[in-house]
């Protein structure tokens, strides 16, 4: 599983740590450096001894010199192993916090602020004052906070009649969308749950260990992102090279424990512990993996559109590319009544990274070399923000919201929420 971020560390320990200024990432890289040289040693050592006790084993009946010297080469291998197995258990701890590597074209940047703006549709005017999500929602009676902080708590929020059925056939939609785009996507429902393994191969573990609920003692997650297990469907297999690329598509919760910041999006849905998402899994042989990025890509930008969403594209500077993604772009929305364009996707190129850790192989042929298939992610869409700005571009004069017409055959039809007319 860390093989081959040690033999990155390795080769260039110097590259690594450019790699991690450039990301503005923190890792024990020191630290694992003198790990891995200790490690080393040792083996070397125990090999020797070892290889010592083979030709005294092979010299004929030994002395008691040889006896002597035998009882202490036997004493030096167990110490050696004492020694050696907590070196490497710490190492390869330690190796799971180096990050992936950066594309060679990705703009440089500290944050979000420092992305590279590649589209940006004009912002709509609605010809009246916007109102927010959240005053539009209580007025039609489709989303209850309050009702949802008392059922679990702050960040949880309660969608009911139109509301639940307005998210659940854009839902739907999206991923109809997905299936109808001609590219061979699989429909996915995992589960909402998984174990530590699952998401160590994904690499949301360690360093994404604080967001994660969980149960300890029985091994228990809750999952941040359907990406986790649809990455390890294929743990510890080498897929047929002719099934490449593999495409899915799930919907499913996912459970977050992000620390906000105190008084930062205190109103709304906008930051929240649980939400749905339409994610999209790709494996792929590493030569076709930009085309998919940008295939992937278009997909979140194509679902934007056609709900007739302003959209604005930008690629991912370094300080702002999650810990897998070696390249990629983040999909926004405008929403006029808070005023932001809204994060509703996140394209990612994962390069080879967690299929590495999950042990995904392939071959070309069956005297070739075994390799990793390149792994892309992306969101297509993510609730609630979607929700929040259809509601909020959506909202008329009046105080309703129009439905969009590419999910309105979902909703049997109907084009309009109004307060007191509409439930299904």
């Amino acid at each position: 599983m860390t093989v081959t971020v040690l033999q990155r560390v390795r080769d260039d320990p110097a590259a690594v740590r450019a790699m991690l200024a450039a990301r503005h990432f923190e890792a024990p890289l020191d630290r694992l450096l003198d790990l891995d040289r200790r490690s080393r040693e040792l083996r070397s050592e125990m090999e020797g001894l070892q290889a010592e006790r083979n030709r005294a084993s092979r010299g004929g009946p030994p002395t008691d010199a040889v006896k002597t010297r035998m009882r202490e080469v036997g004493d030096r291998i167990r110490a050696v192993g004492e020694e050696l197995a907590p070196v490497e258990a710490e190492r390869d701890e330690l190796a799971l916090w180096i990050p992936n590597d950066l594309a060679p074209d990705v703009p440089p940047g500290a944050g979000e602020d420092d992305n590279r703006v590649v589209r940006q549709d004009p912002e709509r005017a609605l010809g009246f004052p916007a109102k927010p999500h959240w005053e539009l929602g209580e007025a039609l009676g489709i989303l209850d906070i309050p009702r949802g902080v008392k059922l679990a708590g702050t960040r949880f929020y309660v969608l009911r009649g139109a509301g639940a059925a307005l998210q659940r056939a854009l839902i739907a939609w999206m991923i109809d969308h997905k299936l109808d785009a001609g590219l061979g996507f699989t429909e996915i429902y995992p589960p909402s749950v998984t174990r530590k393994e699952t998401l160590v191969a994904s690499a949301h573990l360690p360093h994404f260990d604080e967001n994660l609920y969980r149960d300890d003692d029985d091994d228990v997650w809750l999952i941040p992102t359907a990406e986790a297990q649809l990455v390890s469907l294929h743990r510890d297999e080498t897929v047929p090279v002719e099934r490449l690329p593999i495409r899915y598509v799930a919907h499913t919760p996912c459970f977050r424990r992000e620390k906000m910041s105190a008084g930062r999006d205190v109103r709304g849905i906008k930051r929240v512990h649980w939400f749905d998402k339409v994610e999209m899994v790709v494996l792929t042989r590493p030569e076709e993996s930009r085309a998919e990025l940008d295939r992937l890509t278009a997909l979140a930008v194509d679902v934007c559109e056609k709900l007739e969403l302003p959209v604005r594209v930008e690629e991912r500077c370094a300080g702002d590319l999650g810990f897998v993604a070696t390249k990629g772009f983040d999909v926004r929305v405008w929403s006029p009544g808070v005023g932001e364009w809204l994060e509703v996707s996140s394209c990612s190129d994962g390069g080879t990274l967690q299929a590495e850790r999950a042990a995904i192989r392939f071959k070309r042929d069956p005297r070739a070399k075994v390799e990793h298939p390149h792994i892309l992610n992306a969101s297509g869409l993510a609730l609630p923000r979607l929700m929040i700005a259809v509601l909020e571009s959506y909202q008329q004069a009046d105080g309703s919201v129009l439905i969009p017409k590419v999910v309105r055959p979902y909703l049997r039809g109907r084009e309009r929420i109004a307060a007191g007319e509409f439930s299904l």
